[in-house]
């Protein structure tokens, strides 16, 4: 069952959910291009230790998404979603003030986990959609989310990339401003979409980010669309974990640079999400356009590995926007599998399978890069990481054609 609300009121409700999301990616992608010159700011490091320093700091921050992911899900369940995403938004403007204060590493890494923490807002975002969207529609509404996500990898490397010219610490007095006012907005104009009657007691064991993937013992059919999930943030993680250092080794970019490909690949794949998306389930089906996107997925890793110059990284990030459809795609599946007063704890579950993945693989990425960029790499090579993710996305592939084929036979 969802909430009937006025054309006004859900326009103004999804503006509000869309920017939300958007400023998470904004504060994901924000640090990306000036994370190596941040690095350096706060200290001295070799560009192959600054990698295995970044991809411990995203996996900080997927740490703490992947903590508290279950808790604010389980907590807008019991409490509604309107006071979790308001409070959410309001502290990752505090997050950026303190983050462009950071006068160390360990500054560094706190400023993270705290993003980290208020990003876990996606979670409430996608169950607020969930409570206003029928199941028919979900795909489409979860591909504007994706949307969500594009434009975020637009605002926030393009930030990060160009105001980081004037130093790697400005993007982020930029952000803290702009959280303030979507927290104005918000405040203002965010309905309430879970009504009393639907809500349920907190339970610290829903809560428990382990626990959370008991939601997929409830529900078993939901079971193998997540395994493929979670192996699918695993290896896309090595693009937030490697990219900068890998176009600084491999190409000599800029800041500017590595900020304008993200931004170019995030305008791609904003319009192939929120745009493509429902034309193309209508035709094909959620399943079908997950497997493409899966496949277009490890051919562009591929070439990431072996592109030689920047027009050709540039004609592979067409190539790679079909990726973002297939995460919108196993979310909307997975929605229909579960009731109305379980969409948020399905969503914690899924945020922390989909964390965990991303701290080890941010984690393994960077290490991969490291040791076939240090000084001492026989021979060194900055594409290798990306070449081992294309034979792990294609494994991934295989397991989802497996799964589909065995879920047909089934019905």
């Amino acid at each position: 069952m969802t909430i009937a609300l006025s054309p006004a009121r859900r326009r103004s409700a999804i503006t509000f959910i869309f920017i939300t999301v958007l400023l998470d990616m904004v504060g994901f992608g924000l640090i990306i291009p000036v994370l190596p010159a941040l690095i350096s700011d706060v200290g001295t490091f070799s560009l192959s230790d600054a990698a295995i320093i970044g991809g411990t700091m995203f996996a900080a921050f997927s740490l703490a998404q992947f903590l508290f992911g279950p808790v604010m899900g389980n907590l807008s369940d019991a409490y509604g979603r309107r006071p979790l995403l308001l409070l959410a938004v309001a502290g990752l403007a505090f997050d950026y003030v303190f983050s462009a204060l950071a006068p160390s590493i360990g500054w560094l890494f706190a400023g993270r986990i705290i993003a980290g923490v208020c990003g876990a807002s996606y979670v409430i975002a996608n169950a607020f959609i969930a409570d206003i969207t029928k199941a028919d529609d979900r795909a489409k509404a979860f591909g504007l989310m994706g949307a969500a996500f594009g434009f975020g990898f637009v605002i926030g490397p393009a930030i990060g990339g160009l105001l980081g010219t004037f130093g790697p610490r400005v993007p982020f007095w930029v952000a803290a401003a702009i959280s303030a006012l979507n927290f104005a907005f918000g405040y203002f104009i965010l309905p309430e979409t879970l009504p009393p009657e639907k809500r349920r007691r907190f339970d610290w064991r829903r809560a428990n980010p382990f626990g959370a993937f008991k939601v997929f013992s409830t529900y078993p059919t939901v079971l193998p669309l997540v395994v493929v999930l979670t192996l699918f943030f695993f290896v896309s993680s090595v693009y937030p974990a490697i990219w900068p250092f890998w176009g600084i080794a491999r190409f000599g970019w800029s800041p500017a640079i590595i900020g304008a490909t993200l931004a170019a690949f995030g305008v791609i794949a904003a319009v192939t999400q929120g745009v493509l998306s429902g034309p193309l389930v209508k035709r094909f089906g959620e399943h079908r356009v997950a497997l493409v996107g899966l496949i277009f997925a490890a051919v562009a890793a591929l070439g990431y590995g072996l592109a030689w110059n920047l027009p050709v990284v540039l004609i592979l990030l067409v190539i790679h926007a079909p990726e973002g459809l297939v995460h919108p795609m196993l979310i909307a599946l997975m929605s229909k599998a579960v009731p109305d007063d379980a969409q948020g704890e399905l969503q914690g579950g899924i945020a922390s399978a989909s964390n965990l993945a991303m701290l080890v693989g941010t984690i393994f990425f960077t290490q991969v890069f490291s040791a076939f960029t240090a000084g001492g790499a026989p021979p060194p090579f900055a594409g290798y990481a990306f070449v081992v993710a294309a034979g792990l996305m294609a494994l991934v592939l295989a397991l989802y054609v497996m799964f589909d084929r065995r879920r047909t036979a089934t019905a």
